[in-house]
């Protein structure tokens, strides 16, 4: 079957179903905080405000400073807190030997649960441990108490915090309250300085190793220069590349020279001893002495030619002018081997510059080289020295900042306004309490019943067996709560009960069950025993036949019969003999009305379910169909033995019986699941023992029609 949808009315059923439990949670829950909030001491509580900061002269240098830091307004709220400056307050307050008549007030009931559970699983290291001090364990005891009932909080959008304490003395909470401000303040001023000389023992200590490192260091390289012979390495270093270069370029020059006197040297030895041919080197040609007398020739013989057109050859003058050409020719001839020997002394200076030149670089890249090699060791044993001496440096400085701000105060407190005496108490708050207790109990109340109707999947209701297994339902009997009264046969001794009208409610249902004529064969049986099967077969079989019907009502439970105990009958020959072949049919007997006839179940035999299912079974109930208008047995449990499966084959139909809130759903589909594998027709189920006080759902039963005074005497008469 599919889950219908639920609506708003399907909770309200559900709540009125289960107002017991909701009526019950919200009573008990609803008394523990009256008497909680009635039984509890009175506490009050009293407040000051303090105003926390950071220096802000440190904080500024930082790059990422914020005005608001929760992680440090945190841990001054965890110092306020701490044990040490409860401990503080119970110093300067001398509460270690009495403040009032009262004890200062611990933690709270589930705290105090709490704290004994940990005592008593930390019992034996202190039973292991030598005794400690009374007056010390007395003032520590005082110090958690204080620390236990300390509440700080910080008012939004401002520096300033809120620091509150719970006593059960108002005059006590004040003074604990403004005595925690002075010991915050001063627990700050020694932590502040405890840490700065721890800072400077430790740097005092650090900055010892760091000279020494330092010394060392200055020593290894004074040692280095000193066997190195030193003293201008770092001029050297900087000289010996700016002279390589320089001899670099010389060179070239040199080289470059040299090639150019070489070329000249080379055509001048090929001349040999031919000076005429020397003019046509330029080298020669150009030199200036050279041309100065290669125009005083030019002169001469311009003058001889002059002379020649005066004097004959012979002539004394002409004589005189031939004499002074030869005379200069020879000099110019002088002139040309001078500057030939010129040209080769040159080439030769300028090879041995060349030589020169290379061996000066040869020897400053063997400088430069080893310079180097000093000047890498050098740089090392310097750059060593100079990082020690940073660090040493670094140290001394801050530990004269240290020693100038030993005693200035890193955390700004200042007190805004001082606890006063309270007057009224803050805890507990009654009315609070009650609505709380009120609110808690009914919700929770309802809450409980949605979660034991969650739980409880047992038969309850018409509705909800028709939703989950599909079956209809032919009636709902009630609970039989009378002290005295039994059940079986209760339609004829109470006629007027609502357990009769409940069986006369399925009977109508069994009657009408077919449009032409009701099953004349019937099964009533259950899936569990204490189910009310054997009353419900009892009060139906006599309720039809008080509708002027001849019933036949069979007790074919042969293991745990009743119906011969119920009618007062004998059970020497029944049903088990008939089937056995030791009887016939006349061991039926007639019951309490006369359309009623009743076969008791007879010796119980040791082999029930093969007499059930033998061919005689079927026989007799189909011979006794003919004789009579319905035949009602009373089966064993479905789901205990296989007897009610053997008769479901040889009836009709089949009547299942459920106790409320007995049995669930899902052994009922499991025996429904059985009858349908083997083909059984299954009429119905009957809800049995329903207490209608209880359930509201049931409301139409608890309120049907009843009869009048008068007509109750004359059914009973």
């Amino acid at each position: 079957m599919e889950d219908r949808e639920l609506h708003l009315r399907d909770y309200i059923k559900v709540v009125q179903k289960r107002r017991h439990t909701v009526i019950t949670f919200f009573i008990v829950v609803f008394l523990i905080v009256v008497v909680g909030t009635f039984s509890t001491r009175p506490l009050y509580m009293s407040s000051t405000k303090l105003l926390i900061d950071q220096d802000q002269s440190k904080l500024l240098m930082n790059a990422n400073y914020s005005a608001y830091d929760p992680v440090f307004y945190e841990t001054q709220f965890q110092l306020i807190k701490s044990t040490a400056v409860a401990r503080k307050v119970v110093e300067l307050l001398n509460l270690d030997k009495g403040f009032t008549e009262h004890k200062i007030t611990g933690p709270s009931f589930l705290g105090g649960i709490v704290h004994w559970f940990s005592g008593l699983f930390s019992s034996g290291k202190q039973a292991a441990s030598p005794a400690a001090d009374d007056a010390q364990d007395k003032m520590d005891g005082l110090a958690k108490a204080i620390s236990a009932n300390i509440d700080v909080k910080p008012v939004r959008s401002s520096k300033i915090v809120e620091i509150r304490y719970i006593d059960s003395n108002p005059e006590r909470a004040c003074a604990i309250t403004n005595t925690l401000a002075q010991a915050y303040i001063e627990e700050l001023l020694e932590f502040n300085m405890s840490s700065t000389r721890y800072a400077l023992q430790w740097m005092s200590r650090q900055a010892e190793e760091e000279r020494k490192k330092l010394d060392q260091s200055e020593q290894a390289l004074q040692d280095y220069v000193k066997e190195r012979n030193i003293v201008t390495l770092e001029n050297k270093v900087a000289l010996v590349p700016q002279k390589l270069a320089e001899l670099n370029s010389q060179l070239i020059i040199a080289e470059t020279k040299k090639k150019q006197l070489e070329i000249v040297y080379d055509r001048v030895k090929d001349l040999g001893n031919n000076v005429n041919e020397a003019e046509t080197i330029s080298a020669i040609a150009s030199d200036p002495s050279l041309q100065a007398v290669n125009q005083q020739i030019l002169s001469y013989e311009q003058n001889i030619n002059d002379l020649a057109q005066k004097y004959g050859a012979k002539h004394p003058i002409m004589i005189r002018a031939v004499e002074d050409l030869a005379i200069i020719k020879a000099k110019r001839e002088a002139a040309i081997k001078r500057i030939i020997a010129s040209i080769k002394n040159d080439f030769e200076m300028a090879n041995a510059n060349v030589a020169t030149l290379n061996r000066f670089l040869g020897a400053t890249k063997s400088e430069s080289q080893n310079v180097n090699e000093k000047f890498v060791e050098y740089s090392a044993l310097n750059r060593e020295v100079e990082t020690n001496r940073q660090f040493y440096d670094a140290l001394m400085k801050k530990m004269k900042e240290e020693s100038i701000t030993e005693k200035a105060q890193t955390v700004n407190v200042m007190v805004v306004e001082k606890a006063e005496i309270p007057k009224i108490p803050a805890k507990p708050r009654k009315m609070y309490n009650l609505i709380l207790g009120l609110i808690v109990g009914l919700f929770g109340g309802v809450g409980m019943a949605f979660f034991v109707e969650y739980i409880d999947n047992t038969v309850k209701s018409p509705e909800g067996v028709e939703t989950k297994l599909g079956l209809p339902v032919l009636g709902v009997i009630s609970l039989n709560d009378a002290v005295g009264s039994t059940f079986e046969g209760i339609v004829v001794s109470e006629p007027t009960s609502q357990i009769t009208e409940g069986y006369k409610g399925v009977r109508t249902s069994l009657l009408l069950s077919s449009p032409e004529k009701p099953p004349k064969k019937i099964l009533v049986t259950s899936m569990k025993p204490e189910e009310g099967k054997t009353s419900t077969a009892i009060n139906l079989a006599m309720a039809i036949a008080q509708a002027d019907y001849k019933v036949l009502l069979v007790d074919a439970d042969l293991r745990k019969p009743r119906i011969h105990q119920v009618f007062g009958l004998s059970n020497t020959k029944g049903l088990s003999t008939y089937l056995a072949g030791a009887s016939d049919l006349g061991v039926l007997q007639q019951g309490p009305l006369p359309n009623l006839s009743v076969l008791t179940s007879g010796p119980i035999p040791p082999n029930p379910s093969e007499l059930l299912s033998s061919s005689r079974m079927n026989e007799m109930l189909t011979l006794l169909s003919e004789k009579y208008d319905i035949v009602i047995c009373d089966s064993p449990p479905l789901l205990s033995v296989a007897d009610a499966l053997v008769l479901s084959k040889m009836v009709e139909s089949s009547i299942i019986v459920a106790r409320a809130g007995n049995v669930t759903y899902e052994e009922l589909k499991k025996g429904l699941k059985s009858l349908y594998d083997l083909k059984a027709h299954v009429l119905g189920l009957v809800i049995n023992a329903v207490d209608l006080k209880k359930d509201s759902s049931y409301y139409y039963y608890r309120h049907s029609y009843k009869y009048s005074s008068s007509a109750q005497e004359e059914r009973k008469k």
